[in-house]
């Protein structure tokens, strides 16, 4: 029961309070370049939810029976980035062959998540905070979560401000952080939340 309990307060803060985009700015790049449709936005969520959950499922037993027991822990970002490159690969192939429509709308953000910091981020994170293996794999799900869950509500945004008479000085980019940083604002909130419900 503790460790079902543990398991959902890392969930619930994956995704709502410590979200990689929204509170820790990681994976900046792919939020503002494919948020423009629900459609990219969706499938690069959950392009992203694969890659760290598999990066993750690799990394994490990698650091913990290679790395750390040669002495090599120095090594981790380049092996890191090395795995997540090999796994972005993977998915690109795969959507070109099983899901090109897909491929084609995500264009150069898919490759991209291969320098994604969000991923990296996510697989170092849960070897400093001193997860195990399942709580790493729950904290990656969740960090992918709340990368979806960025991705599809400012795909909202955005196609609201489409339509929105914007001034013309804050047309494009402007608005565009203006809008980032006031749903990134409105996460701050669940922080509270989440720590009264599992006191």
């Amino acid at each position: 029961m503790e460790l079902f309990k543990s398991l959902v307060i890392i969930l619930m803060t994956s995704v709502l309070v410590n979200n990689y985009v929204l509170s820790r700015f990681l994976g900046i790049c792919p939020f503002l370049g494919v948020s423009k449709q629900l459609k990219q936005a969706t499938g690069m969520g959950l392009s992203v939810i694969f890659v760290m959950l598999a990066a993750t499922l690799v990394t994490w037993p990698l650091q913990t029976y290679v790395l750390d027991p040669l002495g090599l822990g120095y090594m981790q970002t380049v092996t890191f980035i090395l795995v997540i490159a090999a796994l972005v690969q993977f998915i690109e192939m795969a959507l070109k062959k099983f899901i090109p429509a897909l491929h084609k709308s995500l264009g150069v953000y898919l490759p991209l998540i291969t320098t994604n910091c969000a991923v990296l981020g996510v697989t170092i994170n849960n070897i400093d905070d001193g997860y195990s293996f399942i709580e790493s794999m729950v904290s990656s799900l969740g960090c992918g979560l709340g990368f979806l869950l960025a991705m599809v509500l400012f795909a909202g945004v955005r196609s609201r401000l489409e339509e929105s008479n914007v001034p013309k000085c804050f047309r494009g980019l402007p608005i565009t952080l203006i809008a980032a940083s006031i749903v990134s604002l409105s996460f701050f909130g669940f922080g509270g939340i989440v720590d009264n419900l599992f006191k």
